[in-house]
């Protein structure tokens, strides 16, 4: 964070997922202001609210009372006595995030102030009992718990990533394709009963990346953005003038299921030629590992053998670098068909970041070259005069650091008086 930043504008944060309710106290604003812009100095931070010192004094007094936040650290100045910087107090609380995909679920410890003390990853089937899976996360972070020797009752919010639409109104999986198990399964309900202390908060996965981008990575600061993740399947978390945009039901951003062939494959969700099914990591990795049983490509056909008939979109990125031909030419229409499709999302929504994530973010440049060239070519003009598109700064810990910010911002509004 720079230091001794003015911020011109009273609107200085924006209620993270539509949740707030009410009015928020002097308090809670300076909270979220600070989970927002990090440590400040009183005196910044007056000047934010346009408080006076003598309103700011007692409130920062209160909250450090409380053991909220606590004075640690001075910001280098060259006028007279460095101001004394205000930040979380890390030990008031714990937050879990949970980034639960298709294939492998991602589970990160955090402290009061957002920072990752602790995480784990393991390979993960979800078409198993959502009993199964739940008990195996709930395992987890009884695992990381114990091992940073941090009681139970101290993991004070859960934020959990589901790979589908969420009901926001009854925080609720609504028709996962493929997961016909995890259909309005009580998540939240399951998980409260193991950790009845904590405030369990779900969304789903690629809304959980976008905030995570947007609260800790190159998205902090930027109001209009979309964050792709492509992994087993295809989504879009978009963010709208600073906010997570989730539509008038919680189903925003649903771009995998967009058909591009409505004579190709039949996706998961029923129709034909949809994005995902032609174009996700899933997709190419089943195109490759036809292509080399079919004995399109020397260098798959020789790294298959040793992987029981299955590749995975890394070993094309592998194969792609090694100059082989054929998976050179699969990541590109791959990349293509991506960028076709989110041209038209361009067009609509006119962001100036887009970003690209999830298990196809460390599958190399070519890539994401030819995702950018197709929307450039794709879109009009002055959509993309000032759009960057990148791989995600966060790569596979978006998702837990997403999470976790989530739970954080959002328990304080469920625990405030």
């Amino acid at each position: 964070m720079k230091q001794n930043i003015k911020y011109r504008s009273k609107k200085l944060y924006t209620k993270p997922f539509n949740k707030q309710k009410g009015n928020c106290s002097d308090a809670d604003e300076i909270i979220k202001w600070l989970r927002k812009f990090g440590p400040t100095s009183r005196t910044d931070l007056a000047y934010a609210f346009d408080f006076s010192r003598a309103k700011i004094t007692p409130l920062v007094s209160d909250l450090i009372r409380r053991g909220i936040i606590r004075e640690g650290g001075n910001i280098d100045t060259n006028e007279g006595r460095p101001p004394r910087l205000i930040r979380f107090k890390e030990d008031f609380g714990y937050a879990i995030g949970v980034d639960l995909g298709a294939t492998s679920v991602d589970v990160g410890l955090a402290d009061f102030s957002g920072h990752i003390v602790a995480c784990f990853g393991e390979p993960l089937v979800l078409c198993s009992s959502p009993e199964i899976i739940l008990k195996r996360i709930c395992e987890i972070i009884n695992d990381l718990v114990e091992k940073e020797k941090i009681g139970k009752e101290c993991i004070i919010a859960i934020g959990l990533g589901v790979p589908g639409p969420v009901d926001f109104s009854t925080k609720l999986l609504v028709s996962p394709c493929g997961l016909p198990g995890w259909e309005v399964y009580p998540i939240q309900e399951y998980m409260k009963q193991q950790f009845p202390q904590a405030e369990i908060f779900i969304d789903n996965d690629a809304n959980i990346m976008a905030f995570g981008e947007l609260r800790a990575g190159i998205g902090k600061g930027v109001d209009n953005f979309i964050f792709l993740k492509v992994g087993t399947g295809i989504g879009a978390g978009i963010v709208c003038n600073g906010e997570i945009y989730q539509g008038s039901s919680g189903c925003s951003g649903d771009v995998g299921h967009i058909c591009v062939d409505k004579e190709g494959p039949v996706c998961v969700c029923g129709n034909r030629g949809c994005l995902q099914s032609l174009a996700s990591g899933k997709a190419i990795a089943e195109k490759a590992t036809h292509g080399a049983l079919e004995g399109q490509s020397p260098l798959l056909s020789e790294r298959i053998s040793s992987k029981e008939n299955k590749l995975t979109a890394e070993d094309v990125s592998v194969a792609a670098a090694a100059g082989d031909a054929f998976s050179n030419k699969l990541l590109q229409e791959s990349g293509e068909l991506i960028g076709e499709t989110l041209a038209g999302v361009v067009n609509v929504l006119n962001p100036s970041l887009l970003l690209i994530g999830g298990g196809v973010s460390n599958i190399g440049h070519q890539f994401l070259s030819s995702i950018r060239r197709a929307i450039l070519r794709r879109s009009h003009p002055l959509s993309t005069r000032d759009l960057r598109i990148e791989y995600s700064s966060l790569g596979m810990k978006a998702g837990i650091i997403g999470a976790v910010s989530l739970a954080l911002e959002l328990f304080q509004m469920e625990r405030r008086d």
